[in-house]
C-alpha cells in the first residue's frame, strides 16, 4: 500500500481537520420493521457484537444481501471524506488489519484525497465490520463488530497532523474503549498546546447512555465545539426539552450544533443561536447523515464561512443524502451543493 503522503511532507503541511475513529466497512442491507423484531435487534441504535452474532445475523439475512451495498464507514470517516469531497484538507487515523477489508477502506481514503499512514492497515487481526440495516422508514440499526478498531490506542495518534490542523474532530463512539478514551484526551492535551480548536460529536444515543463516564472525560473542561442530535443532547443533559438542554451545552462547549431531523438544526456560534432550515425531501437511507452534516459545517467554518452558511451547506447536504442509499455523496454531487447553498 503506497501511502498519499511522506512523513517530512506532514511536519509542515497544513490541516483543516484532524480525525480519529473507529475504522469499519459498512454493509448496508433494507429490511423490514419485522426483521428486526424477528432477529432481536432493537431498532434506531448502534450495538456492539462479537463476530459471531454478525456472522448469524448475516446468515438470518442472507436472502436480503442482494441488496447489499459497501462502503468505508465509521461516523468520523464518513465526516472526514464530506469535508474532504469539499475541499478540506484532511487526515484521518484508524486501526485495520491486513486485510481484503482493510485494503478496501484504505483505497476508499485515497480516492477521497484523505491523508493516512499506510501502517495503520499492518495490524494482524480482522478489520472492524457494521450491518447497516435500514427500514422503510429510512431509519438506520446498526450492528458493529468492531475487530481490531477495538484496540485503537495512542499509537494511531499522528501527532504532526494533530498540531498542523485548524480542528481535531473526535467520534463519540471512541468512548467505548478505555484506551481510546485515553488516546482522544492525549489528542485533546496536543491540540491546546497547538492552538488546535477541538470538535466532538456523540455519535449515537447509545454512547450517551452507555458510555457516558467516558464522554464525560473526554469533555473534560469542555471542547471547542461539540456535534450532537436532540435526543442525545437532552439524553447527556438530563433535560427534559431542547431549550434547557441548549442551556446546558453552553456549560461544556464553546460553540455547538444540535440537529432536529426534519425540523433542521440549531447551530451556536459562542454569541448567537442560528436557525437551520431542513429541506423537505422524501427520505430513503438517514445513514450517514449527521456525519455527513458535520463534515459539510467542518468544511465551511475551517474556510471562512459564518456558522448561518455553513447550516445551510450541511443541510442541503444531508437531505440530499437522505434520498439516495449510502453513507455518502457520489463525488460529482459535492460542488452542485456548494454552487446551490451559496451561488
Amino acid at each position: 500500500m503506497v501511502s498519499r503522503l511522506h512523513y517530512r511532507e506532514l511536519t509542515v503541511k497544513e490541516y483543516d481537520i484532524y480525525a480519529i475513529g473507529n475504522a469499519l466497512v459498512d454493509t448496508e442491507i433494507e429490511v423490514s420493521d419485522e426483521d428486526l423484531t424477528r432477529f432481536g435487534i432493537e431498532k434506531g441504535f448502534m450495538t456492539l457484537v462479537d463476530e459471531d452474532r454478525q456472522v448469524e445475523l448475516t446468515k438470518l439475512l442472507a436472502n436480503h444481501l442482494t441488496a447489499s451495498r459497501r462502503a468505508s464507514g465509521g461516523s468520523a470517516c464518513n465526516t472526514i471524506i464530506a469535508a474532504s469531497y469539499f475541499g478540506a484538507k484532511t487526515f484521518y487515523s484508524c486501526k485495520l488489519a491486513e486485510d481484503d477489508n482493510g485494503a478496501f477502506y484504505l483505497n476508499d481514503l485515497e480516492r477521497a484525497g484523505v491523508d493516512y499512514l499506510p501502517e495503520f492497515a499492518s495490524n494482524q487481526g480482522t478489520s472492524g465490520k457494521c450491518l447497516v440495516l435500514i427500514t422503510p422508514d429510512a431509519e438506520r440499526t446498526m450492528n458493529t463488530y468492531l475487530g481490531i478498531s477495538a484496540t485503537i490506542d495512542a499509537q494511531q495518534i499522528h501527532a504532526p497532523a494533530v498540531t498542523n490542523a485548524k480542528y481535531a474532530y473526535l467520534e463519540g463512539y471512541l468512548a467505548s474503549s478505555d484506551v481510546a478514551t485515553d488516546a482522544c484526551l492525549q489528542i485533546k492535551a496536543l491540540a491546546k498546546q497547538a492552538g488546535t480548536k477541538v470538535a466532538l460529536t456523540f455519535s449515537d444515543p447509545s454512547m450517551v447512555n452507555y458510555c457516558r463516564d467516558n464522554l464525560v472525560k473526554i469533555i473534560g473542561d469542555g471542547v471547542d465545539l461539540l456535534f450532537c442530535n436532540e435526543t442525545e443532547a437532552m439524553d447527556f443533559t438530563g433535560a427534559d426539552n431542547p431549550e434547557a438542554a441548549i442551556a446546558e451545552l453552553k456549560k461544556i462547549a464553546g460553540q455547538f450544533v444540535l440537529t432536529q431531523g426534519a425540523e433542521g438544526a440549531l447551530a451556536f456560534d459562542g454569541d448567537s443561536l442560528h436557525k437551520i432550515e431542513a429541506h423537505s425531501v422524501q427520505p430513503k437511507d438517514s445513514n450517514g447523515a449527521g456525519d455527513l452534516f458535520a463534515g459539510a459545517f467542518l468544511y465551511a467554518i475551517s474556510h471562512g464561512h459564518t456558522f448561518a452558511e455553513a447550516g445551510k451547506l450541511a443541510s442541503l447536504a444531508s437531505a440530499q443524502l437522505v434520498t439516495q442509499f449510502g453513507p455518502r455523496l457520489s463525488p460529482e454531487q459535492y460542488d452542485d451543493i456548494r454552487a446551490r447553498s451559496w451561488g
